[in-house]
């Protein structure tokens, strides 16, 4: 017997997709980045509001494509 669940289980909880994060160092909060219609980037604290990118991959290139002062991460998105 397998110590490790079935891949059926894993696929059951796989999330889609990913967000893009960063935490506010002074207030101790999660923002998320939503792209704009004008081709820039604004911080919501919603997930739900936040750009989805197809995979972490792409919210991880994106992440490294922000400035320096605005350092992020990207994180899976949760499908509710």
């Amino acid at each position: 017997m397998s110590a490790l669940p079935s891949q059926v289980t894993f696929a059951a909880v796989r999330p889609s997709g990913a967000l893009v994060s960063r935490v506010d160092p002074i207030a101790h909060a999660d923002y998320y980045l939503r792209l704009t219609e004008a081709g820039g980037f604004e911080w919501v604290q919603e997930p739900d509001a936040a750009t989805a990118f197809p995979s972490m991959r792409d919210a991880t290139r994106m992440a490294m494509r922000l400035p320096s002062g605005q350092r992020a991460f990207s994180v899976p998105a949760e499908h509710h």
